[in-house]
This record gives structure tokens, C-alpha cells and sequence, in this order.
């Protein structure tokens, strides 16, 4: 072999190698890890009243984000036929064959082990079994067929989609408590309209790959009703932290008035003729106020440690 190719083999190894870390980096979607990790922040600091622990925090960080890590990437495998069917998720590394079925399992397996260890280290039992469990529901139950087959894997997600809040709350109390009840039911609520909205925008893709979600099976007028529905219960649900003292006046403020702002949005879809339109604001508040929601309590929470 000439030093030529050789040269040229080597420069493709480098190019090869960056745009191979990238394709394994998305199959983690690191997206959903960064909103999770917010939601797991204010779980956390809503529980610790002041107090820090740097150990535990740095342990139910990392290893929640782990995990979810491995679902994503586990969920990456499981959906790759209606991936490429989608036009969002078409160019995803396991449809275009840039990464394979073998390295996308291997990788969902390292990770979500280093995960469940990482968690058993520096927090409790409970913590690892919540973690455990919300993985589970969301590649065996979810993934695996209630979004396939039901109208109801919405709801069944939602499920796994609140676990990150309960778990860093539990690694600091190491009880499911009424707080961490407080804390699924807010998340699950807040996952509904949420997920509805996106099957909205995204209408056509969900019906092109014969997914089941609520607009697709029973039209956008009732996924309308659903979404205010779930926003009404959401509102008083948030407000449960404030009443049970577990959240402050700031807390207060800031969930009365993006709760209520997201409720309007509801209702004026009533009156819109754009729905995709309509259904991408109700989403992008939605995001808007449970990282409000969220950093506030981590702001309340850290004032007491301030002084």
C-alpha cells in the first residue's frame, strides 16, 4: 500500500470516528436527559429544605441521567421500523444503518448498568427501585407495546416520564412520602397535554407509522378537550406543594401564572383554526412552565442554605 492511500485511509478513520461518537450520543437523545435532569433537580431540592449533600446529589444526577440514557437508547432499537417511517426520525443512526442493533443494545446495557450502580453507591435502595422501575415501564411497557396498540400509552408513559422528580426527591428523604406523591401526580398531569400537543403538530407522522394516539384515533377536537381537562387538573395539582408548606410564595407565584397562561392557551385552541400552530405554543409552555416550576423550588430551596 502506497503512503497515499494510507494517508487517506487514516484521515477517513478520523472523519469515521467523530461523526461515530455523535450517532452514539444521539441514540441517548440528550434532549430529554437535560429537560429530566431539571425535573430530578427540583425532586431533589424540594426534599433536601436547605440542606446539601454532595455525594448523593451527584449520585442521583448522574446516575438518573444514566438511565434514562439506556431507555432512550434501548427505545432507539425498539422503534426503528416506525422511526423510518417518520419524517422527524427518519435520519435517526439506526434507520440510516450508521450504528447497529448489537452496539445500540450494548450501549442501552452499559449505560443502564453504570446507571443503577452508580445510584446504589450514593443514595438508598428506594431510589434505585424507582429508577429500575421507570426504566422498565418505559421500554417494556411503552415502548414495547402500549404505543403500538393503545390510545392509553400516553398515559402509561406518563409514568415513567414523572419518575425523575420522585427519584431525586427519594434520595434524600429514602421514603415514598406524600411528597413524592404529590410530585408523580403533578408530572404525570403535566405529561398529558404536553404529549397530546406534540401528537397534534406532529399528526401526520403518528398516522403515517399507525401509532395510536389520541388525535389520531378519536381527532383533535377531543385531544382540545383532553389537554384543558389535564391543565385544570394540573393547576390545583402544583398547588398541593404550597399547601402542604413543601414550596413558598415564589413556588406559588410562578405556578399560578404559567399554569394559568397554559390554561388560556388551552381555551383559545378552541377558537383557532390553525391547530398545528396552536398545539406547538400549548407545547412550548408547557416546557416553559415545569422548568419554571422546577428551578424555583432549587432557587427556594437554596436560600435557606445561603443564610
Amino acid at each position: 500500500m502506497d503512503h497515499a492511500a494510507s494517508t487517506s485511509q487514516h484521515d477517513d478513520r478520523l472523519t469515521t470516528m467523530p461523526n461515530r461518537w455523535h450517532d452514539l450520543l444521539e441514540l441517548t437523545k440528550p434532549g430529554i436527559i437535560g429537560g429530566n435532569l431539571i425535573a430530578a433537580l427540583g425532586g431533589y431540592f424540594l426534599a433536601a429544605h436547605g440542606e446539601f449533600d454532595l455525594v448523593t446529589f451527584a449520585s442521583v444526577m448522574l446516575g438518573i441521567a444514566l438511565v434514562i440514557a439506556s431507555g432512550c437508547a434501548c427505545n432507539n432499537v425498539i422503534d426503528r421500523d416506525i422511526d423510518a417511517l417518520m419524517a422527524r426520525t427518519r435520519h435517526r443512526p439506526l434507520v440510516r444503518g450508521s450504528v447497529s442493533i448489537t452496539q445500540a443494545l450494548g450501549l442501552s446495557a452499559l449505560l443502564g448498568i453504570s446507571g443503577v450502580v452508580c445510584l446504589a453507591l450514593g443514595t438508598n435502595g428506594l431510589t434505585v427501585a424507582l429508577a429500575v422501575i421507570g426504566w422498565g415501564v418505559y421500554v417494556g411497557v411503552y415502548s414495547l407495546y402500549m404505543k403500538r396498540h393503545s390510545e392509553y400509552g400516553t398515559v402509561v408513559g406518563s409514568l415513567s416520564g414523572a419518575m425523575p422528580p420522585v427519584v431525586g426527591y427519594c434520595a434524600v428523604t429514602g421514603t415514598f412520602d406524600s411528597g413524592a406523591i404529590v410530585l408523580l401526580l403533578i408530572f404525570c398531569l403535566w405529561q398529558m397535554p404536553h404529549s397530546y400537543a406534540i401528537a397534534i403538530f406532529r399528526y401526520a407522522d403518528y398516522q403515517r407509522a399507525s401509532i395510536p394516539v389520541l388525535p389520531v384515533v378519536h381527532g383533535i377536537k377531543r385531544a382540545k378537550h383532553h389537554i384543558l381537562g389535564y391543565i385544570v387538573a394540573f393547576i390545583p395539582a402544583s398547588l398541593a406543594l404550597v399547601l402542604a408548606s413543601q414550596a413558598g410564595t415564589g413556588y406559588l407565584c410562578v405556578a399560578l401564572t404559567m399554569g394559568g397562561y397554559w390554561l388560556y392557551l388551552a381555551i383559545c385552541g378552541y377558537r383557532l383554526d390553525d391547530d398545528v400552530r396552536w398545539a406547538k405554543r400549548v407545547f412550548g409552555v408547557s416546557i416553559l412552565t415545569i422548568t419554571a416550576m422546577s428551578l424555583v423550588i432549587v432557587l427556594e430551596s437554596m436560600v435557606p442554605m445561603w443564610t
